[in-house]
């Protein structure tokens, strides 16, 4: 099946796209760790099943050093040991913050302890945001069936 509209080839997609890529920049540039965001946004996409972010993220994060071992447990992270203390907060952050619906409090006060027993203002800030953000993605992926298999690493990398 292909995807339903292109929004980067429709002028009020192309449009939002841009303002949505400078907004992604900012976490991008954060001092958040590059690992921890690729993390953080491959589970919330698995969780979400955004076949494209799940392939963009996955593809990043192996270019970026990632090791093929982490990558494939992200999914069953509480039953691992290759994550960090500070990255299992993150990911629990991304779980709870992805299945909103799914949870009358949200985000646990004992998940946000976690966070900012490991995470500065700035990097809190920039986890909260990429969890907000890859979420808005996964919707837009899902909603017109962008599939993945098909991105090719640094096609979105920031323009010098």
């Amino acid at each position: 099946m292909n995807a339903r509209i292109d929004l980067v080839q429709n002028e009020i997609g192309a449009r939002f796209s841009k303002r949505f890529a400078n907004a992604s920049l900012v976490i991008h540039e954060s001092p958040l760790p590059r690992s921890t965001q690729e993390l953080v946004s491959l589970r919330a996409s698995q969780i979400n099943g955004c076949g494209w972010c799940i392939d963009y993220h996955t593809k990043e994060a192996t270019a970026a050093g990632e090791t093929a071992l982490r990558l494939n447990l992200v999914a069953a992270w509480r039953e691992s040991t290759v994550f960090t203390e500070a990255e299992q907060a993150a990911l629990a952050l991304a779980e709870e913050g992805s299945r909103l619906a799914d949870a009358h409090q949200g985000v646990s006060d004992q998940t946000w302890a976690r966070v900012r027993e490991h995470y500065d203002d700035d990097q809190t800030a920039a986890l909260v945001c990429l969890v907000a953000m890859i979420n808005a993605a996964n919707r837009l992926g899902v909603i017109v069936h962008q599939k993945g298999g098909s991105y090719e690493v640094g096609t979105f990398a920031p323009s010098e």
